[in-house]
Parts: C-alpha cells; structure tokens; sequence
C-alpha cells in the first residue's frame, strides 16, 4: 500500500476528545493491550498528529503520528499499527516468520505466499480468514511488515502451504516507515512460553504448540473487509529460497508448482479429515516400531505424542488432533486400544499412560518406514535408543527486558522497550552511560553522582530527596532489579529460546501421609528437559520404592513424582552428580533425613 510515495492532503493535532475516541477505538482494535499501554501509545499529553495521505492509488488514509513516528493508519474505519508500534508491542498480532531476502519483495509491493512463510516445529499460529498479522524475520521477533491473512491456517495447512498467505498492507523499509525516524528493528530473540512438556497430560486436547513470545492470551482478529484486499498493488511472490525468486508478475503461482499442486491433489482425493487420519496412524505406527522401547514403559500418552510421534510427522506436515475424526487424543488411543495394540490405563487420577504394547502385532509388523525416514537410520535410532539415553543438563543464561521506565537509561545506546540484554552488556551499558555524563565522583571514584535520568530510573520517590550518589555495585544491582527478568535455556543439540521471568527451580519436598508414612515429591522436571516418567523409573529402580506420577497442583499441565520415604539423598546424587545440574535450580535438598553416626 505504501510501497510508492504518497500525497500529503492535511496535517493537525489531537485534542482531549479525540484522542479519548482514538483511545477506545484502539482498545477495541487490540484487546489484549493494557490500559497503561494503551496510555502509552496514545498519551494524554505529549504530542499527537493525524495526518491525511492518498495513496498512490488514490485511497484515502489516515495516520496518527507520536514522537514524530507513525504509529496507526486507518482505511475504511479500521485501524492498523505501524512496524514501529510493532517494535513496542512485538506480540500484539499473531506472527509469522519469513526469511531475511524476502523483506525487500515486500517493501516493494509484493504479498507474502505460503511457500515463503517458515513452519515451526510448534505449528504455525492459530488465525481466521482476514485476521490482521505481523511478519517477522527468522531468529527476530521484531515484524517487519502487517498484513491480512488470506486463509485460515487449517486452510494454508491444507492447501499444502502454496497459493497467496498474506495481503502485505505495510512493511519496514516502505514509504510510511520513511516518514517517521527511519530507525531499524530491534533484535528481539524468539519467546517461548512453554515447553514440549507442556503439550498436556492424559486427554490431549490441545496439541498446536506455542511460540516463544507468543502469549496465552487470546489472539487478536479484525474482519476483512471487501476494500482491503485492494488496498495495494497484489503483485505477488512465486517460490522463495531454493523454489525460484519472488517477482511482481500477475501470476498467483509459477506454473510448474501449479501442475504439482493439481498433480498431487489427482493423486489424493481424500478429504482433508481422511488425510489427517491417515497422517495419525502413520505417525503412530512409526513411533511404536522405531522410537519407543519395552524398558520405556508405563510411558504417558501425552509423552507418547509430544516426544515420539510429532518426531515421526513427515516435513511440511502438521499433526491436528482436532482436524481428524477422533477430535481427542484419548479416543484415537482407545481405537488403537480395542484393535489390541496396546493398552492404556490411568495409573493416577487424571494422567493416562501406556502401559503395554504388541510389538508382534501384524499392522506394526507391516508398517513400512515412509519415504525420507531411512530404514537404516530407524534401525540406528531403535538401536541408540535400547541403551541408556544420555542427559544433558540445559545451558540457563539470566537476562534482562528494557522496561519502559529505564527506556531513558538505555536509550542512548540504542536500545528500546523489550530490547534483551545480558548482565554483561547492562553493566556495559551502564558504565558508558556514566563515564560519557561525567557522572563519576571526582573525590571518591567508588561514587556516581545521581543525575535527573538514574533518579527517575534508579531510586523510589523517598529515597530521591536523600540520595545524590551511589557506589557502583549498588548502582548496577539497582538496575537489574528494575529490569524485566528473563532466561534463556538451551538444551543440548536445540537452538536456544527466551522465556519470562526467572526460571523455577527443581522443587523437592517432603509430605506427611496416613499412618505416619514419609513421599519424597518432586516438581519442575520439565522445564529441565527431563522426563518426570524416565525419573520416577530411575529413582524406583535405585531405592526400591513405589514412585508415582501426579498432576502437580497449580500448574496446569505439569506432573509431579511422588515416591515413598525421604529420598533426598538419592535424589540430590543423581540431579547433581548423574545429571549434572547446578546446585543453584535444585530447591529443598536441606530436607534430607540426617544421617546417624556409625558406631
């Protein structure tokens, strides 16, 4: 829409009653902003401007201008952010990631096609047919463009991720981006909320994961109406990155991807409901003869599909338990169940396992291994995974979000709100900042003298009167305290993701049950990548007691161990001594039984 200049028709400020109206228009735009963003985005009293533009199509647009930036256009009453209130807000659209060449086709003009849109491992964000989105570029969170989603993602899904994804109506690098400072997106690592553990216990109902910074609020969605798709120049893109170069011809698809398409819809004429089913039992039966082993059981069904058969789903395929016939997972197991496969049973209230498998049985006998799992790479895996499997404890780095009350603090070194920052780079950061002020104290260099901006940033209303210098450690603890919290977690052979906050500990405690009996309970396993199921095996092998698995109460989700007596002494030599892990994400191992002297 903006990919050419545009006519500048009129230019004025928003008075008190306007920018009210604008304020309850864009909360009914953007639910899931806050009232102190929105008082952020739309403020009572700085300057604001709305400016009236043609495009060069003649379309009629409206922009409200912030800090000498754009940060809304309207077209037909209805509102869109700017990549710099993006660059604010990164999570206020769903996203979806594309590759870096594709944003100058973009900014030129061109829409953004489904061959060119990156599918996560968790599955592409859940949106409706004329949902507003923001693309982003892959390993930045950061958009770089707005557009209106042309299909729902079970239609892009189906259409075998070909054909026109997104009408781009506004992108960095184009004409709207150019009025305002020019500045550049902000590196803002992928945000993932949960962990494959997560994907939930016994009945699966959910089994589309989440991205890491998508949240679990819900997603915002505007209707499409009939003048947005003719919003801008529709030159679309043709296959990206190894399928040909995106150009701004006429033409939806090049016409070699168009016979393909037809030639494999010739080919499969089952319904898209047929085909999921299809894709569930294949990834089933791939798992059961090639991932999962007789010394795995009992095996939570929810570790079964999350661990095991998404492993085993074909590349550019997705598993939807909802798009299928079964609708749940339990019911798909109970099929496979009353076809004498296996058996499941709820060992504890809640949480279903599998707690046996018939490896003789004909259909997994005759399951042929599909066309880009090798079978000698199923034989090397069916064969790694007979031994022991190794635990590697995750790589955990503390880091640290720009909340908007330091943006002052760090705005100097470039850095905006949501900016993600290590220790060593705050402290960087921080010492610049004082040394180019001349904030160190002349007299005593232990000392920084307290300028307007750290005032603001660093100390509470009482304590502003009283203090006017701060020795350097405070100084910096301080300014961590006030940061936004966040971990980065990488686990062995995975790209590392960012989390909020601070990640929990491993929780160990002791419990009182009838008779006076002692369970040693455990909690958190999952956010270290370890299977609660492989621990409370392990742990009942090592001490000879009954270990169970429990949903953990107040954690949706999760599951806890529970094994009979205090068992904190086993339990720290394997975390801390087997597994690895640092002393400092293990909480309650003061609780172990003392142990007696040796007569």
């Amino acid at each position: 829409m903006f990919a050419r200049a545009f006519r500048v028709r009129a230019n004025s400020g928003i008075k008190g009653s306007d920018r009210r109206k604008l304020r309850n228009d864009v909360a009914a735009a953007f639910p899931t902003l806050s009232t102190e963003q929105l008082a952020e985005l739309i403020p009572n009293k700085e300057e604001l401007n709305v400016i009236k533009i043609y495009s060069h199509k003649g379309e009629a647009v409206t922009v409200y201008m912030n800090h000498r930036n754009p940060i809304l256009f309207e077209v037909e009453k209805v509102l869109y952010p700017t990549v710099y209130t993006l660059w604010v807000y990164p999570d206020l659209l769903p996203a979806f990631a594309t590759w870096p060449p594709v944003l100058q086709k973009l900014a030129g003009g061109a829409d953004l096609m489904l061959p060119g849109v990156v599918v996560p491992s968790s599955g592409l964000p859940r949106v409706r047919r004329g949902t507003l989105c923001a693309v982003t570029l892959l390993g930045n969170r950061a958009p770089v463009a707005v557009g209106v989603a042309t299909m729902s993602t079970e239609e892009m899904l189906a259409a075998g991720m070909k054909g026109k994804g997104f009408a781009v109506l506004h992108t960095h690098l184009d004409h709207l981006w150019e009025y305002g400072d020019k500045s550049s997106p902000p590196a803002l690592a992928p945000l993932v909320m949960g962990s494959a553990a997560e994907e939930g216990a016994g009945d699966t109902e959910e089994l589309q994961g989440r991205e890491p910074g998508s949240s679990c609020s819900p997603e915002p969605e505007q209707p499409l109406g009939s003048g947005d798709l003719s919003l801008r120049d529709r030159a679309p893109c043709a296959a990206l990155l190894g399928q040909g170069e995106l150009r701004e011809s006429g033409a939806a698809e090049p016409a070699e991807d168009a016979s393909t398409e037809q030639q494999q819809e010739a080919e499969d004429s089952r319904t898209p409901q047929e085909q999921m089913d299809a894709l569930f039992n294949q990834c089933f039966f791939h798992a059961l003869k090639c991932k999962v082993k007789k010394s795995d059981l009992p095996l939570l069904t929810s570790t079964f599909l999350g661990s095991h058969m998404f492993s085993c789903c074909p590349a550019g395929k997705q598993l939807d338990i909802k798009k299928s016939s079964y609708k749940k997972f339990s019911k798909f197991l109970q099929c496979m169940q009353h076809q004498k496969i296996l058996q499941v049973k709820e060992l504890n209230k809640g949480v279903e396992s599998i707690v046996a498998v018939d490896w003789k049985h004909p259909d997994i006998k005759a399951f042929a291994v599909p066309e880009g799992f090798s079978s000698a790479s199923a034989a090397q895996e069916s064969k790694s995974e007979d031994r022991e499997q190794v635990y590697h404890a995750p790589e955990i780095i503390p880091l640290y979000g720009v909340s908007t009350k330091m943006i002052p603090l760090f705005q100097e070194s470039g850095h905006r709100k949501g900016s993600i920052l290590s220790s060593s780079e705050v402290r960087n950061i921080i010492i610049n900042y004082v040394k180019s002020n001349e904030l160190v104290d002349e007299t005593n260099k232990n000392f920084v003298k307290v300028n307007a901006i750290l005032c603001d940033c660093l100390l509470d209303k009482s304590e502003q009167d009283e203090i006017s210098h701060l020795k350097w450690d405070e100084l910096l603890s301080r300014c961590l305290e006030r940061l936004q919290p966040l971990h980065q977690v990488t686990f062995f052979g995975q790209e590392p993701v960012v989390r909020k906050g601070n990640i929990e500990p491993i929780d160990i405690s002791i419990a009182q049950r009838s008779s006076n009996k002692k369970v040693t309970i455990i909690k958190n396993l999952e956010l270290y990548g370890l299977d609660p199921q492989c621990v409370a095996n392990t742990l009942q092998q090592k001490v000879q007691a009954s270990a169970t698995i429990t949903p953990a109460p107040g954690a949706k989700d999760r599951v806890q161990v529970q094994i009979q007596g205090n068992q904190i002494h086993h339990l720290a030599k394997m975390l801390l001594e087997e597994y690895q892990l640092p002393r400092k994400y293990i909480q309650g191992l003061e609780k172990a039984p003392k142990l007696g002297r040796k007569k």
